[in-house]
């Protein structure tokens, strides 16, 4: 009896472990959660991606969870509108331009991953979320930006110099450059209706943060 008592216990006593190592830290909507792990997950790929030292103080852990509240409000508008996402290849592409940036060879991407405490596959389904992020706000917010001629001339009197050092060897009349500051204003104007948007989907929706510091 009492090694069955004691095998009880010792049970128990691993489950608990386990909630506390991977409890819930985050409630958004009532219904979705951010768990620990997930929290634990984010930082080391973002600290894998920019090749950085892991970090795991206070400020890295809320950066991370605002992260992960982001991607969790916009997760609910790609199901909601049914945007698509990248395919297999773009992945693979993806994937590939990020270990030739990082590692000579793909057994040493995968030994940089193990420091890091990840896997190829966690990586990729990290690489395919970015991608089906940006397919997301292209197709969300890009159709609404317009750009007009006095806001790229404008663009084009105040960065002038800065234009001639991104285009070495180039013209740099204001016909030349046209497009390419086109280009860069409606980017700016995007990511500012991506921020407003996800600035109000956080004021309409409820967050329950359950872990201490991270709100």
């Amino acid at each position: 009896m009492r090694t069955r008592a004691a095998l009880i216990a010792l049970l128990l006593s691993i489950v608990l472990r386990a909630v506390i190592i991977d409890r819930i830290a985050i409630v958004v909507g009532g219904d979705k959660i951010i768990k620990d792990s997930d929290i634990d997950r984010d930082i080391r790929l973002v600290s894998f991606i920019n090749k950085q030292k892991v970090d795991f103080g206070a400020d890295a852990r809320r950066a991370a969870a605002n992260r992960l509240i982001d991607q969790t409000l916009i997760r609910r508008e790609i199901e909601v509108g049914m945007y698509s996402v990248p395919s297999g290849t773009d992945v693979e592409k993806t994937f590939a331009a990020v270990e030739e940036s990082r590692c000579s060879t793909t057994a040493q991407c995968k030994k940089e991953l193990a420091a890091y405490g990840l896997t190829q596959q966690e990586l990729k389904e990290y690489l395919s979320w970015q991608l089906t992020v940006l397919r997301f706000i292209d197709a969300r917010f890009r159709p609404a930006v317009m750009v007009s001629d006095n806001e790229v001339e404008e663009y084009y009197q105040q960065h002038l110099t800065e234009l001639r050092k991104q285009n070495p060897g180039k013209p740099d009349t204001l016909e030349a450059l046209h497009d390419q500051i086109q280009q860069t204003i409606s980017a700016e104007h995007v990511n500012q209706q991506f921020d407003a948007w996800l600035k109000a989907r956080r004021q309409a929706i409820k967050i329950e943060y359950r872990e201490g510091g991270l709100a």
